[in-house]
């Protein structure tokens, strides 16, 4: 999967949050999106995944040299972030059945194998909505890592874990790093560590707008 941003820029009322935005994320490549806190790394993943709006320019996506269009985007895409929330009246064995639904898990992996990989084998039966927050961000990270899809997008990823929990997250996205577009948003080093990239969404922040 290739994506590639042509002068992109997202503005809130009168203020730009990013600008002139011209970039190309290669499939096969792990890329980090860095930049201090509200500078804009969030809103950037968001308009990649579709979950927002750009104020201008354009963005585009293709696969085995073919246009996906831009409603059809969430088919190829998993993404985690600290304000996505899980169905937390679901237990973990319903949450999971749920979610492959709509996104099959990658190489065939059963259900009973995922909660394996995430630690979460005494959980089962357990109401998501009595995990504690370390246990639903393995969760939401376990679910994006193994989804099928050729783009995983990954904003702040270690929220909430402990450091066994960090060791874990970077074991998986390790092992599910090959043949996929990865791009994490984060200014945490040991989140994005594995990157071969770089984008610092502060190199393309202009000046106000002012009436």
């Amino acid at each position: 999967m290739q994506i590639s941003l042509s002068n992109l820029g997202k503005r809130y009322n009168y203020e730009w949050i990013f600008r002139g935005l011209s970039y190309t994320f290669d499939s096969g490549s792990s890329y980090a999106i860095l930049g201090h806190n509200g500078s804009g790394k969030s809103t950037l993943l968001t308009i990649i995944a579709g979950h927002n709006l750009h104020s201008e320019g354009e963005i585009a996506y293709t696969a085995g040299g073919q246009t996906i269009a831009p409603d059809e985007v969430y088919r190829h895409l998993s993404l985690t972030a600290p304000y996505l929330e899980l169905v937390e009246d679901f237990t973990l064995t319903e949450l999971i059945a749920f979610h492959t639904r709509f996104k099959p898990l990658r190489q065939g992996l059963s259900h009973t194998a995922l909660i394996d990989r995430m630690g979460l084998q005494k959980s089962s039966n357990k109401f998501v909505k009595d995990f504690s927050s370390g246990m639903k961000q393995r969760l939401k990270l376990g679910l994006a890592i193994y989804s099928d899809t050729a783009l995983l997008l990954l904003d702040e990823p270690t929220t909430n874990l402990d450091q066994d929990g960090v060791a874990w997250y970077q074991e998986h996205v390790a092992l599910n790093q090959a043949d996929r577009l990865i791009i994490v948003g984060s200014n945490i080093l040991h989140e994005y560590g594995f990157c071969e990239q770089q984008l610092r969404i502060s190199d393309f922040h202009p000046q106000p707008v002012r009436r």
